[in-house]
């Protein structure tokens, strides 16, 4: 082998190795190199930690609300619905006696000496059973054409119950104790009304009673006192 071709394959190999070295150094300073996983493809830490947190959140939330919404409008309604419709039962049950008047019971009639010018009504329960004494005493003195007014003052707060044997009571204002009333005139007869029932005629002194346009009448009472308190 000559000199010169010795010459020339060492040239072509050094130009192809230089040639190499020029195409390596471009692919490591211009190509695609391999990162590895970019990182947007990359799980981020902070959304990962906060969607946990978010939905833990949420649900005692609304498991909060459902359970406050049931059970308050549930306790309100069946407390208010039993509390109504008991007190309603209550009340609307409540029972009458048997009216008093004149064919249950005996009604006479007395004069007092305190207060002056007092007459006194008893009734007594005759039959076997309660009766309500309701009202106050509808009184006709003799021929009278209208009865005496009641006292508003004396209206008893509960209604005036006799059991079999008790009395109850009222009293009549007959005349003004000053003499301040008018048209008087003496009475020897009286008819006692009840708010039903028969009548009642209770015997009055011989001599009769004295009434002028003071005459006046109290509600039934359960007490003589109460009766003879006006």
């Amino acid at each position: 082998m000559s000199a010169r071709t010795t010459r020339t394959r060492l040239l072509a190999a050094t130009t192809v190795a230089l040639a190499a070295l020029a195409l390596t150094a471009c692919d490591n300073g211009q190509g695609v190199r391999d990162e590895g996983p970019s990182a947007a493809s990359k799980p981020s830490a902070h959304a990962s930690e906060s969607t946990p947190a978010g939905n833990s959140t949420a649900k005692p939330a609304a498991n909060s609300g459902s359970t406050g919404g049931s059970t308050g409008g549930s306790t309100g309604k069946t407390t208010a619905g039993t509390t109504s419709g008991a007190t309603g039962g209550t009340t609307g049950g409540t029972t009458r006696n048997t009216p008093c008047g004149g064919a249950n019971t005996k009604t006479t009639a007395t004069e007092v000496t305190r207060p002056l010018n007092h007459l006194l009504l008893t009734v007594t329960n005759t039959g076997s059973k309660n009766c309500d004494l309701t009202g106050y005493p509808i009184a006709r003195f003799g021929e009278a054409q209208s009865v005496p007014p009641v006292a508003e003052e004396t209206h008893p707060q509960a209604v005036v119950t006799l059991a079999p044997g008790e009395s109850g009571y009222a009293g009549v204002r007959l005349s003004a104790a000053d003499g301040s009333g008018g048209s008087g005139y003496t009475a020897k007869t009286l008819t006692v009304g009840f708010d039903k029932g028969t009548s009642a005629h209770p015997a009055l002194p011989a001599k009769g009673v004295y009434v002028d346009s003071k005459l006046t009448v109290t509600y039934w009472q359960q007490g003589l006192d109460d009766a003879l308190a006006y």
